[in-house]
């Protein structure tokens, strides 16, 4: 029987278990969005993962939604994460990119004053952490229907530097309220061109992107992150799983990689079991994610519910967390506070467990 410790070929990519370390936004970059020789470090030493997926990734200038967040949209920014590259190679790790745009989420204080844009043009009910403290967003301007192929250009340059930048692949995100998920639930996108209305015209966003996408890499080296449920960033669709179930029909002739879906809402505020009806209509590899111990993560793999399991915080306090799992050894705790601070503290310095009983 399968379980989180067994090897697992993602598309194209064999990765030596099927514990996935998802994207977590660290805000370690440098203000102008290079990856540094402390991502590196940090991705390196939780290279035992069967995959990394490096955090969400800005795929234009002026796009920014969190402080000092990476970037991949020059050959400089693909010159610094190659650093990180290497560094998990040389640990026999694999590592893709999330590619993205924060769409509505970013923030002109962070962007030269530039209002973001999305499908329509409600803002975001909340409020965002800026060098200048907590600012509320903004209303965005509504992208022009013209538009809207300039940032597919944009999400397939960010993926040929990519390429340069040595990742084993891509994934795009598509999740959690940011633009591609500005499109594709109905609470947001308001529109009444070809990218509005019908799940078919807004899935058309992202079905253009991962054309765009698949055409770099090809279809065995791109993944898709989803998250139908997830309510941050105000984001809400009338019938979840509905959308998951069109996705996944849509998504399978594909060939991608992997679909990585999170299954629940942070806020606790939509249900439903979005993970049954993405495996009854998806028939590539299906990853989920939030919340998973390692006794559950082994039950939906040996039940064929999924393929893989990716953990987010576990990660951020444990760089040695498969070893840790496989032996049943008791599990650190992250200190929030550091979550998104700028240094080695609550990133770097997290020992392993032999370390740490030395």
């Amino acid at each position: 029987m399968n379980t989180v410790f067994t090897p697992i070929k993602l598309g194209s990519v064999q990765l030596k278990n099927r514990i996935i370390m998802a994207p977590l936004t660290r805000c370690r970059a440098t203000e102008e969005h290079y990856a540094t020789a402390l991502m590196a470090e940090h991705y390196a030493q939780r290279a035992s993962a069967g995959l990394l997926i490096a955090e969400a990734t800005m795929i234009s200038e002026g796009n920014s939604a969190f402080y000092r967040e990476p970037g991949i949209y020059s050959a400089a920014h693909a010159e610094a994460w190659r650093q990180v590259t290497q560094a998990v190679h040389a640990k026999d790790g694999k590592i893709f990119l999330q590619i993205w745009h924060g769409g509505r989420a970013c923030h002109p204080v962070l962007n030269q004053g530039k209002v973001p844009v999305s499908s329509s043009g409600q803002a975001i009910n909340d409020y965002t952490h800026t060098p200048e403290g907590k600012k509320n967003y903004t209303a965005p301007r509504v992208l022009r229907t013209d538009e809207i192929a300039d940032i597919v250009a944009e999400f397939r340059q960010a993926a040929i530097y990519a390429k340069l930048a040595g990742f084993d692949g891509v994934e795009v995100h598509g999740a959690n309220g940011y633009l591609i998920d500005q499109f594709l639930r109905d609470g947001i996108n308001q529109r009444d061109d070809r990218y509005g209305g019908s799940m078919e015209n807004r899935a058309r966003f992202l079905m253009e992107v991962l054309a765009a996408v698949t055409a770099v890499w090809g279809s065995d080296k791109v993944g898709l992150r989803l998250s139908p449920l997830n309510s941050f960033n105000s984001a809400k669709d009338s019938n979840p799983l509905a959308l998951i179930r069109y996705l996944a029909q849509t998504l399978s002739p594909l060939n991608l990689a992997y679909l990585h879906l999170m299954r629940a809402d942070f806020a606790g505020v939509q249900f439903g079991d979005v993970v049954s009806e993405a495996r009854a209509h998806y028939q590539g590899n299906l990853i989920t994610n939030m919340g998973y111990d390692v006794a559950e993560a082994n039950a939906v793999i040996g039940k064929s519910q999924a393929d893989a399991v990716a953990f987010g915080s576990a990660f951020i306090a444990n760089p040695d967390l498969v070893a840790r799992l496989q032996h049943g050894l008791p599990l650190a705790q992250p200190d929030v506070a550091t979550f998104y601070t700028h240094d080695a503290k609550g990133y770097t310095d997290y020992p392993t467990y032999s370390a740490h009983t030395a």
